[in-house]
C-alpha cells in the first residue's frame, strides 16, 4: 500500500475527502441557485428555459454531471464511514456526560441531516432532472417547475428538506475549515461570514421558489 493510499484510508485522511468533496458540493449549490434564480425574473421564464436548454445539450456539462454524480456518492460514502468508525470506537454510550454539553445540535444530528438531504436528492432528481431530460425533453423546464411546486405538500416537503439541508451545511462547512487547521486562526470572522452565506442564505433562497410559484401562480 503506498503512502498516499495510507493516508486516504486514515482518519485524518477520510476527514480531508470529506471536507474536500463536501466544498466542491457546496459550488455546486452557488451554480445552480445562481440559474435558479432565473425563476423569478418576470419573462415567463424564457431566460430560465435558455439556460436550462444549455446545461442538457452541450456536451462538456455530460462529463460535469458525472463528476458531480461521483461527488455526491463520495461524500456520502465517506460520510457513512466515518459515522461507523466513531461508532466502533466508542460502542458504548456515555451515560454522565450529557451530549448538550459536549456537542452542538448541527453536529450531533449530522447523519440525521444527511440522510434526509440525500432522501430530498432522490426527490427533487427525479421531480425534475428525470423528468425534463427523459421522460418529457420537449417540455418547458419553467412550466415543469411551475407544476410541481403548485403542490403545496410537495413544497411543504422541499421547504423542511431544506432546513435540514442548512444544518447539515452549518455543521459541515465548519468542519471543513477545521479539518484544514484554519478555524481558531485569524480567518475566523471570514471563514463565519461565508459559512453563514452558504448555510442560512443559500437555502432561503433555494426555499423561496417553492413558495413564489405556490402564491404567484
Amino acid at each position: 500500500m503506498s503512502k498516499t493510499t495510507s493516508f486516504l484510508m486514515s482518519s485524518v485522511g477520510r476527514k480531508m475527502i470529506m471536507a474536500l468533496s463536501g466544498l466542491f458540493l457546496c459550488s455546486f449549490l452557488v451554480v445552480h441557485l445562481y440559474i435558479n434564480l432565473f425563476l423569478f425574473k418576470s419573462d415567463y421564464g424564457v431566460e430560465f428555459d435558455a439556460y436550462s436548454h444549455f446545461m442538457a445539450t452541450y456536451p462538456l456539462i455530460r462529463p460535469i454531471e458525472i463528476v458531480l454524480f461521483l461527488g455526491f456518492l463520495l461524500h456520502a460514502i465517506v460520510g457513512i464511514w466515518l459515522w461507523l468508525m466513531n461508532r466502533r470506537a466508542r460502542p458504548v454510550k456515555y451515560e454522565v456526560l450529557k451530549a448538550s454539553e459536549n456537542s452542538a445540535l448541527s453536529s450531533r444530528i449530522m447523519w440525521v441531516t444527511g440522510i434526509v438531504v440525500a432522501a430530498f436528492l432522490v426527490v427533487h432528481i427525479n421531480s425534475f432532472f428525470i423528468t425534463s431530460r427523459f421522460l418529457t425533453p420537449e417540455r418547458s423546464m419553467f412550466v415543469i417547475v411551475r407544476e410541481v411546486f403548485r403542490n403545496p405538500w410537495y413544497d411543504a416537503f422541499y421547504v423542511v428538506a431544506l432546513g435540514f439541508l442548512a444544518y447539515h451545511l452549518k455543521h459541515g462547512f465548519q468542519s471543513a475549515f477545521q479539518t484544514f487547521g484554519l478555524r481558531g486562526t485569524r480567518y475566523q470572522r471570514l471563514i463565519d461570514l461565508v459559512a453563514m452565506i452558504f448555510w442560512l442564505l443559500i437555502p432561503i433562497g433555494f426555499a423561496a421558489m417553492p413558495l413564489y410559484f405556490l402564491w404567484a401562480y
